[in-house]
């Protein structure tokens, strides 16, 4: 069976289930209070959205959905500035599961975005 090649975020949600859609649209809806300019692009497949104009695959946050959480996907370099405040968090180098059973820590994923912008200004 061929994967399923995604081309816009609404075409990726439709395979996600009820409960994995919510935190996702969530997710994209922070992204675009924070940066209403971003564009929004795939990368791996998944959801992606450009920081800066035009920005690189380093000058982009991802995001996305499994069957028990989502993944956001911020950087290495955000990571280790709020390790501290991630610690109840399934982790690795560049990323961040939020489990689809708890409420997504929008205060966090807020500063979390807003730091990996300053790094291009």
């Amino acid at each position: 069976m061929e994967k399923k090649v995604y081309k816009t975020f609404s075409e990726y949600l439709e395979d996600q289930t009820p409960q994995c859609k919510k935190y996702l649209e969530e997710l994209r809806q922070i992204i675009l209070e924070i940066n209403p300019d971003t564009e929004e692009l795939f990368n791996y497949n998944i959801p992606a959205f450009t920081l800066i104009p035009g920005g690189k695959r380093e000058q982009q946050i991802m995001i996305a959905g499994y069957k028990k959480h989502v993944g956001l996907y911020p950087h290495p370099v955000t990571m280790e500035k709020f390790e501290s405040r991630l610690t109840s968090y399934k982790r690795g180098t560049g990323s961040v599961q939020f489990p689809l059973n708890e409420e997504l820590p929008r205060d966090l994923i807020i500063e979390m975005i807003e730091f990996r912008m300053s790094c291009f200004q």
